[in-house]
C-alpha cells in the first residue's frame, strides 16, 4: 500500500474522532467531518471543547487538517475513518441512525478503489451486513470490487491523558485479506503500541464489544456484593481491599456504570444474541443490577435525611458531579441523573455542581449551579457522585460549610474521610 498519495477523512470528531484525526495528521492529509458546525466551528478555532486534545497539539497540525460540515470537502479524499455514536433507544436497542447516515454521506462520495473502515462499537456482523449495503445503494459501487472495507475498534479512554489513541493497542481487519494488510499497515503509521490484525471484520467486531461486556459484568458483581454488604452494615471497600491482598483478585470498586461504551455495549450484543436464539440471562442481569444503583443511592439518601428528622420534600440537595467518569467533561449516558431523577420524584429540591461540565453546553434537563463553597447556600444532604480532583480536594470542614443541622453526607466514590453512608 502506498500511503504517499492517500488522504484521510474522518467522520464524526467526537471524543473518538477528534483524537483519531489529529493522530493521522502528524503523517496524512486529514479532513475531518461533523454534521454540527458548532463543533466545526470551534474546532476551526483551535478550541477542543471535550478536552481530549489540548489546543497546542491541534495547532502544531492544523497545516495537515481541514474541519468541514460540507459533503463536497471530503469527495477527494481515498480512506474514510467512520467514528459516530452507536447509542441505543428508549428500549435498549441499537440505534444505528448515525452509522446508517454516516454511510449514506460516504456513499455519496465513494469511488473506486477507495477504503471505508468503521470504528464505532457495533454488535458482529453490522458492517458487513447493514453499512455495506447503504455503501452499495448510495454509491451504485460493488462491495469487494470496487471498494473495501475495514473495520478496527475505537478504544478511547476520555480524560485518560496517558492511554492516548497511539499507545492503545489496534485491533484491525479488513474485507479482502489484501485490504486488511494495507488497514493494519495504515495503522501502523499512528499506534505506537501496534496492532492486532484479526482474521474477519466479524472477529473485530466482536473483540470490541465483549471488552466492555466483560467489565460491566465484573463491575456488577461488586455493585451486588455492595448492596449485600450494606445489608449487613459491612464496608465494601475494606471488604475489597482484604480480598485485594490474594494476588489472581480483580480489584473493582462499586459505583455507577455510565458512559457511552460500558453501559451501552451489552445491549448491543445481547441483542443480537436474542435475535439468534439465545437468551443472555448474565449480561442482561449485570446490566439490570448496573442500572439499578443510582436509585439505590437515592433512596439510601432519602432514608438518611428522614433519619436525621428532615421531611425529603422541600429539601435541599446538593450533587457534585454530572459527568460519567473523573476528570472529565462527558456527560452521555451518565447514570448520575438516575440519583437526580429519584431525588426529584420525592419532592426535594436538586442542585448540582460539576467544574468541569461546560454550563453553556450543559443539557438543561439538569443545569448546573457554580462553585458551591462560594456561595452562602446551605443544602441538607450533599452526595458526592463523581471522584473529580477537586471534589478530592474537599475538607470535612468544607462540607460542614456546605450543611445545615440534618448534615447528611452520601459518598458514591469513596473519597469522603467521614461520610454518613458510603457506597
Amino acid at each position: 500500500m502506498n500511503l504517499n498519495n492517500k488522504k484521510i477523512s474522518i467522520i464524526g470528531l467526537g471524543y473518538v474522532g477528534l483524537p483519531l484525526a489529529v493522530a493521522f495528521a502528524e503523517k496524512f492529509q486529514v479532513v475531518g467531518y461533523d454534521i454540527n458546525e458548532l463543533r466545526i466551528q470551534d474546532l476551526k478555532a483551535g478550541n477542543d471543547k471535550t478536552l481530549e486534545v489540548d489546543d497546542v497539539l491541534l495547532e502544531s497540525v492544523k497545516s495537515n487538517i481541514a474541519y468541514t460540515s460540507n459533503i463536497e470537502d471530503i469527495k477527494d479524499c481515498n480512506i474514510y475513518i467512520v467514528t459516530v455514536p452507536t447509542p441505543i433507544d428508549k428500549d435498549n436497542r441499537p440505534d444505528l441512525n448515525p452509522l446508517l447516515q454516516s454511510s449514506i454521506t460516504v456513499g455519496n462520495v465513494l469511488k473506486k478503489e477507495d477504503i471505508v473502515i468503521y470504528e464505532s462499537t457495533v454488535y458482529p456482523g453490522v458492517t458487513r451486513d447493514i453499512c455495506v449495503p447503504q455503501l452499495e445503494k448510495s454509491s451504485g459501487l460493488i462491495f469487494n470490487k470496487d471498494f473495501f472495507c475495514g473495520y478496527s475498534p475505537e478504544r478511547i479512554n476520555p480524560g485518560d491523558k496517558e492511554r492516548t489513541v497511539t499507545n492503545i493497542l489496534k485491533v484491525t481487519s479488513g474485507s479482502t485479506p489484501e485490504v486488511a494488510k494495507e488497514i493494519d499497515q495504515l495503522y501502523k503509521e499512528i499506534v505506537i503500541a501496534g496492532t492486532h490484525l484479526a482474521s474477519s471484520i466479524e472477529i473485530a467486531e466482536a473483540s470490541k464489544v465483549i471488552e466492555n461486556t466483560q467489565r460491566d459484568v465484573n463491575i456488577a458483581l461488586i455493585n451486588e456484593l455492595a448492596l449485600i454488604f450494606d445489608q449487613m452494615n459491612i464496608d465494601t471497600n475494606e471488604v475489597i481491599e482484604a480480598a485485594a491482598t490474594k494476588w489472581n483478585f480483580i480489584k473493582l470498586s462499586p459505583g455507577l456504570v455510565g458512559g457511552h461504551c460500558i453501559g451501552v455495549d451489552p445491549y448491543y450484543l445481547s441483542y443480537k444474541a436474542k435475535e439468534m436464539g439465545y437468551k443472555p440471562d448474565l449480561i442482561l442481569a449485570a446490566r439490570q443490577i448496573n442500572s439499578g444503583m443510582g436509585k439505590y443511592v437515592a433512596d439510601k439518601t432519602i432514608k438518611e435525611i428522614i433519619k436525621a428528622g428532615k421531611l425529603i420534600k422541600d429539601s435541599e440537595i446538593l450533587i457534585l458531579g454530572l459527568a460519567f467518569k473523573e476528570n472529565c467533561p462527558d456527560t452521555r449516558n451518565t447514570r448520575v441523573t438516575d440519583i437526580i431523577s429519584e431525588l426529584k420524584d420525592f419532592g426535594a429540591n436538586v442542585d448540582v455542581y460539576d467544574p468541569w461540565v461546560d454550563t453553556n453546553h450543559n443539557n438543561q434537563k439538569y443545569p448546573l449551579v457554580s462553585d458551591p463553597l462560594k456561595s452562602k447556600k446551605k443544602y441538607d444532604a450533599i452526595v458526592v457522585a463523581v471522584s473529580h480532583k477537586q471534589f478530592k480536594k474537599y475538607s470535612m470542614d468544607d462540607y460542614s460549610g456546605l450543611l445545615t443541622s440534618t448534615n447528611v453526607i452520601i459518598d458514591v466514590k469513596n473519597i469522603v474521610k467521614e461520610p454518613t453512608w458510603r457506597l
